[in-house]
C-alpha cells in the first residue's frame, strides 16, 4: 500500500463481494478453518490454498470473501478473543477485571500458539477486540487520563505478551529437544558452581540460592509477576 493509498479494513467490507450465486461459505467458517490448521501445523500452513482443501473449494473463491492474507490473520486474531470469557461490563474492582484479561488472554495464546508470533504494529478493530478495548479501559476508568491509561494497560499487555511468548517457546523447545527447564538447570549445575565459587557474582549467586521464582510451576510464575505489575498500576491510581 502507498502512502497515499487509503487502507480499507476487512471489517467494513461486506461479507462477499462480487454478483453471483449465495455464497456457499462464510468469513467466520473460512476463519476457522485457518485457526484449525494454524493450531494444529503453525501459522505458516494455514495458507488459501490449504484452507480451500479443508473447506472442499478453490483458492481463488476464498478470496472473494477474504481479500488478503493480512485480511485473513486479523480475522483470525479477532477470532480468537471470541473465546476470553469477558463480562459486558466492568465489574467495578479494577484489579479483578484486569486480571481477568490477563488470565484469558493467557488462556488464548496457550491454546492458539501462533498468536506469539504476530508482531502487528496496527491496532485492528474487529468486534472481539473493541469489546476487549472497551472492558479493560471502562475498568481502568477511575480518574486517570487516557493517556495514562493507555500507558498502564500497554505495560499490563506488554508483561503477559512477553511471559506467555516465552512458556510458548519453552514448550516448543520440550516438544523438539526433550530440554525441560528441570531438565536445563540440572545440566547447567556444573558451570553455575564454577561460577558461583568465583565470588565474583553476588547479586547472581542469590538469584541461584535464594530464589523461589525459577522452582514454582508457569502459571504460579504468570501470577506472581501479575500481582507485582497489578501493584505498579495500583501506585499510579487516585
Amino acid at each position: 500500500m502507498t502512502a497515499g493509498e487509503q487502507h480499507v479494513s476487512i471489517w467494513s467490507l461486506p461479507e462477499r463481494q462480487g454478483r453471483g450465486p449465495r455464497p456457499a461459505y462464510s468469513r467466520a467458517q473460512i476463519t476457522e478453518a485457518a485457526i484449525r490448521i494454524a493450531d494444529a501445523e503453525g501459522l505458516e500452513a494455514a495458507s488459501m490454498r490449504r484452507i480451500a482443501a479443508d473447506l472442499g473449494t478453490g483458492a481463488m473463491s476464498l478470496y472473494r470473501y477474504v481479500p488478503s492474507r493480512d485480511d485473513l490473520v486479523e480475522l483470525m486474531v479477532d477470532h480468537a478473543l471470541l473465546e476470553m470469557d469477558i463480562p459486558e461490563r466492568p465489574t467495578g474492582d479494577w484489579r479483578a477485571d484486569l486480571t481477568l484479561i490477563a488470565e484469558n488472554t493467557r488462556a488464548v495464546w496457550l491454546r492458539h500458539p501462533w498468536l506469539s508470533g504476530l508482531v502487528r504494529p496496527r491496532g485492528s478493530f474487529g468486534p472481539n477486540r473493541l469489546r476487549l478495548l472497551e472492558f479493560a479501559f471502562g475498568a481502568l476508568d477511575v480518574g486517570v487520563s487516557i493517556d495514562d491509561m493507555l500507558t498502564l494497560l500497554d505495560m499490563l499487555n506488554g508483561y503477559v505478551e512477553r511471559t506467555v511468548r516465552g512458556e510458548i517457546e519453552w514448550k516448543r523447545e520440550i516438544r523438539q529437544t526433550g530440554m525441560t527447564p528441570e531438565r536445563w538447570m540440572m545440566q547447567s549445575a556444573p558451570y553455575v558452581r564454577e561460577l558461583l565459587d568465583t565470588g565474583r557474582y553476588p547479586m547472581f549467586e542469590r538469584i541461584v540460592k535464594d530464589a523461589r521464582l525459577p522452582h514454582m510451576s508457569t502459571e504460579e510464575q504468570f501470577r506472581y509477576g501479575l500481582e507485582r505489575v497489578l501493584d505498579c498500576i495500583a501506585g499510579a491510581l487516585p
